[in-house]
């Protein structure tokens, strides 16, 4: 064997072991995208978990008002997937701000209910998970993009582009919230 088909299959191997190691790097990228957003999801559900307890605790005080908002709520169940979509994130997000709205609106009627210790805790820890959501959806946007810096990266664009990597969609901002509602 010659020395010039020794350096064609060295050359041949560290290309292989160079393709390999790119698609490990755009796969755990890309794992880490997945995991990121479904971060959100379990925020969001843990999210709407409180605003039914607080729909609940609203019966009691308001029953008309508080089994419209239960229905409200039980209308917009939000998604539970293993893996959920930007898509679907950005839905689950509208519903939620939506039924927390109407639950505000209807605790407004009743000053009973917003002075009752469990109606203010309740509040406190959905603001907490209001910002929980918020850095999740954070993280996940700086995770994609740098997932999405890799796949369009010379010359990992040309291992992600031949083994199916594409970029990923970012989550929508919320435009109409520049502030958390008032709690």
């Amino acid at each position: 064997m010659g020395t010039t088909a020794i350096i064609i299959i060295a050359v041949v191997v560290l290309l292989v072991l160079w393709v390999i190691s790119i698609q490990n790097k755009l796969v755990r990228s890309d794992e880490l995208c997945k995991n990121a957003l479904k971060q959100i999801n379990v925020q969001q559900v843990t999210r709407y978990d409180a605003i039914k307890a607080l729909v609940k605790l609203t019966r009691e005080y308001a029953s008309y008002e508080s089994e419209t908002l239960q229905k409200v709520i039980e209308a917009r169940k939000i998604t539970t997937s293993a893996a959920p979509t930007v898509a679907e994130i950005n839905a689950n997000e509208a519903a939620l701000n939506s039924a927390l709205s109407r639950l505000i609106a209807v605790a407004e009627q009743y000053p009973e209910l917003k002075a009752n210790t469990s109606y203010q805790e309740t509040m406190q820890s959905i603001k907490g998970y209001e910002e929980n959501v918020r850095l999740s959806r954070m993280t996940f946007n700086d995770t994609v993009t740098r997932y999405n810096n890799e796949v369009r990266v010379f010359p990992a664009s040309l291992v992600a582009s031949l083994l199916g990597f594409p970029q990923r969609e970012y989550l929508a901002e919320d435009t109409s919230k520049t502030e958390y509602p008032e709690i």
